[in-house]
């Protein structure tokens, strides 16, 4: 049996990443963490938890959730986009990459502002861009 997906959103909030995981699982699955890796790892701990909860308590659960067969899709926002993005390379990099304005990149990265999803694909495009010039150093 094909494996289902199961979408999270990630964005960024203050401090930290945080997820929230879509209508394919009943109830309600929320997570924090300081990083990108600790949160996915949190959101797969929280999903199992709350599975083992709802059986526990007699609750209806999708056969596929109980079995564990799925995976995860994770959606990052412009927001944790960037914010994960910073620990390889700065804002000003970005923005030569996408030619969007540096100051405009720290408000959408502070969550201040929300780009258009052009503005999103621009940025995503200038990414895949620094991506392609450092597999090309030998």
């Amino acid at each position: 049996m094909e494996k289902k997906i199961i979408k999270v959103n990630v964005e960024w909030a203050e401090k930290n990443f945080c997820a929230s995981v879509d209508e394919q699982v009943p109830g309600a699955v929320v997570v924090t963490d300081k990083t990108l890796e600790g949160l996915k790892q949190a959101v797969r701990e929280a999903v199992e938890f709350h599975v083992e909860g709802m059986l526990a308590d007699g609750d209806e659960v999708p056969a596929w959730l109980a079995e564990g067969n799925y995976d995860f899709e994770w959606v990052l926002g412009v927001s944790a986009l960037l914010r994960n993005c910073g620990q390889f390379v700065s804002l000003a990099a970005i923005a030569r990459a996408s030619g969007i304005n540096e100051q405009q990149l720290s408000h959408y990265a502070n969550g201040l502002k929300h780009p258009r999803p052009v503005q999103r694909q621009r940025i995503v495009d200038g990414l895949h861009r620094i991506g392609q010039s450092l597999i090309s150093v030998e």
